[in-house]
């Protein structure tokens, strides 16, 4: 679909040689183009091809945000993902394993070894430090760490048969994210904006509430659109303080002259658009400034914690030491869904669930700063009614292994595992899954998944099916390869998650 230029009446005399017609695109060429490239850069050259970028199809309708409708009904409309970068323990979180209390202390490092990333390090099987209950009516196993999730069991869709192929944080962050072991591929929350669209059209449609202690291991690139337009990668948001850095000008105009400065820009940019038809960064880094401007009156409200009760507040943790920080993105995230973001992404800094040694004092750190935000973020989203249209997802990108990982000083007690790839526990909440079950298993000892594996295109398929789209239709033509989130490799929404599997 093209968009005309917008009609502009001729003057009765001529302005030079030419009509107020040819002014005002002579303006589109000086101050627009001059503003622009002065904002863009080398954007705005030809038809210049780099990299993965290539020329648009001009027939091709300008990227945006506009929502779209599913092709399928949709049981959820938004998602809130907390991503426990660093690969959460499964075998002291959900997946209690009485074989390693047995067998603590016995030497399985031989049966294992190709599976190992610090072999120097490795030790015998280590039983878990915590101790395993049964919560809630569905009989949930979770273990002491997590007391306040626990009594959200009957809530929540556990998933103990994720694995992955790689034990290493970078490719397997990619591999989560974008279901490639590399970079430059769109990410979950690039390609759900893509297929859906934003219902606010004042906030972006990806968020991400990353850590003020520090970004996560691969960056910036955990939240990238790849070939996708650029509209539709993750936008960040700070949790405290100014909300958008330089979002507001160093200058303040009178309301009714900065209204007719953007009409103008308005006027300029669909002119010099419509010029550079094949430039996707130059139509998407409009579309941004657009929304900045949007952005001006909504970011703040929205992100404005202290218009919540004490009550709700004090249900996540704000303003209770360990809790404050985590608790206040989750906070935010439930904000930002009720205004109709599509995709809210939060992050823990560092890798606070790599515990490669001290698991015992370590995870549970974790587990502190966490547990009770995620707890009242379910609650909250409950009882106003949210959880319905809202998947909430929790995990991160392996899981660990049933062995000991030693430290320096050799010392048992300050044990801690390594990465594994062969098993994994995540959950899912809300948004059409069913609540309160306990999918797949691993062996004995928690090493490898062995029942209802799920694989991580299965796990994408999945949350696109929640969210009413096809992982096999939603796809972008590139190099002439039909590119989808789920690749080439086959992939398998899992019914038994689903409330209404064929609705």
């Amino acid at each position: 679909m093209t968009h005309p230029l917008p009609k502009m009446e001729t003057a009765d005399q001529p302005m030079g040689q030419g009509s107020r017609r040819d002014f005002f695109s002579q303006m589109s060429t000086g101050i627009c183009g001059a503003a622009l490239l002065q904002l863009l850069g080398n954007e705005l050259r030809g038809n210049e091809v780099r990299g993965n970028e290539l020329p648009a199809d001009p027939t091709r309708d300008v990227p945006s945000l506009i929502p779209r409708r599913p092709l399928r009904p949709a049981q959820a409309k938004s998602v809130i993902h907390l991503f426990m970068n660093g690969g959460p323990s499964q075998m002291d979180l959900f997946d209690p394993k009485p074989e390693l209390d047995k067998h603590h202390g016995e030497s399985y490092f031989d049966k294992i070894a190709g599976e190992v990333e610090s072999i120097k390090d490795a030790g015998a099987l280590m039983r878990s430090p915590f101790k395993f209950a049964q919560h809630g009516q569905s009989g949930m196993w979770v273990s002491d760490a997590l007391p306040h999730l626990a009594r959200y069991v009957d809530d929540i869709s556990l998933i103990r048969s994720l694995y992955t192929t790689n034990i290493t944080h970078e490719p397997a962050l990619y591999l989560i994210q974008t279901n490639r072991m590399v970079s430059g591929y769109p990410t979950l929350g690039s390609w759900i904006t893509y297929g859906l669209g934003s219902e606010s059209q004042n906030l972006p449609a990806y968020v991400v509430l990353d850590d003020p202690l520090g970004l996560p291991i691969n960056g910036v690139e955990n939240w990238h659109s790849g070939f996708l337009p650029p509209i539709y990668q993750g936008t960040r948001f700070r949790s405290t303080g100014v909300p958008v850095l330089n979002l507001q000008p160093e200058t303040s105009d009178r309301p009714e002259l900065a209204a007719m400065q953007r009409r103008l820009l308005n006027r300029l940019d669909t002119l010099h658009q419509h010029r550079h038809r094949a430039q996707p960064n130059l139509q998407a880094r409009i579309a941004t400034y657009e929304l900045a401007a949007r952005m001006q009156l909504s970011a703040h409200e929205a992100l404005d914690v202290s218009q919540e009760t004490q009550a709700t507040q004090q249900l996540y943790g704000i303003g209770q030491g360990v809790t404050d920080s985590y608790g206040r993105r989750c906070l935010i995230a439930r904000r930002l869904v009720e205004r109709g973001v599509r995709f809210v992404q939060l992050f823990i800094n560092a890798q606070i669930w790599d515990n490669h040694t001290g698991l015992a004092t370590d995870m549970k750190v974790a587990c502190d700063r966490t547990d009770l935000p995620i707890a009242g973020l379910l609650q909250d989203l409950k009882q106003r009614g949210l959880l319905d249209e809202t998947l909430v997802i929790w995990g991160g990108e392996f899981g660990r292994l049933p062995i000991a990982q030693l430290s320096a000083d050799r010392d048992e007690r300050k044990s801690g595992r390594d990465h594994n790839k062969n098993a994994g526990c995540c959950w899912l909440a809300g948004g059409g899954v069913k609540p309160g079950i306990t999918y797949g298993a691993t062996d004995e000892l928690g090493f490898a998944a062995v029942e209802n594996r799920v694989g991580v295109p299965d796990w994408h398929a999945t949350i696109l099916h929640l969210l009413g789209l096809n992982h096999d239709e939603l796809y972008v033509d590139q190099h002439g390869l039909r590119e989808k989130l789920t690749g080439v490799q086959p992939a398998r929404v899992i019914q038994e998650l689903i409330q209404n599997p064929h609705g």
